[in-house]
């Protein structure tokens, strides 16, 4: 079962039983949606129909993004698992660039080189994870437009079982982590 099939069955019955003390201490106002036998809202405000999501397993903390006018910048923040499993994020999107990808810089002889983190970032449970110049971090290529001090900048993680976390980072000058880029490696 998934986690939205296991919310669909079980929320209805929460909000039943939450609902139900209510009413029989006969409260001010009949609420404005009621359950049918199947489980279904009727009549209720649309904010009463937005689905519950199960409480985010991933947090970030302190992002922000490279200032760039075009070519290439970065991403950077620290990940929270706030689950006792550890949780893998394996792509990253944003729209001011039509390619992203989720890399790692390493050494070699003196030099440092950033690369394709293959299998994507390991957050483990209950642990944080920090992406940093010269570490890991979500590298934007071709930036669409340029990206000035202050701009805020929308982000989609996509984790290896297919949930999502958005965020926004602000746009800060950074002259430092001037790495190589090895593609396909």
């Amino acid at each position: 079962m998934t986690i939205t099939t296991i919310t669909n069955r079980m929320l209805p019955a929460a909000l039943a039983a939450l609902m139900a003390p209510l009413l029989a201490a006969g409260a001010c106002a009949a609420p404005s949606g009621t359950l049918s036998d199947t489980g279904a809202t009727t009549a209720a405000p649309a904010a009463a129909q937005t689905p519950v999501s199960a409480a985010a397993p991933l947090s970030v903390a302190d992002p922000w993004v490279k200032t760039a006018r075009s070519g290439m910048s970065a991403a950077f923040a620290t990940l929270v698992n706030t689950t006792g499993e550890a949780v893998t994020v394996v792509t990253a999107s944003t729209p001011v660039s039509p390619s992203v990808e989720l890399h790692e810089v390493v050494g070699d002889g003196g030099t440092t080189t950033m690369r394709r983190k293959e299998g994507g970032i390991v957050i483990p449970a209950g642990g944080r994870h920090v992406l940093q110049p010269g570490g890991d971090h979500i590298m934007l290529m071709n930036v669409r437009k340029a990206i000035e001090p202050g701009t805020e900048v929308p982000f989609t993680l996509t984790l290896k079982d297919g949930r999502t976390v958005s965020f926004t980072a602000v746009a800060k000058d950074f002259a430092g982590a001037n790495e190589s880029y090895a593609p396909h490696e």
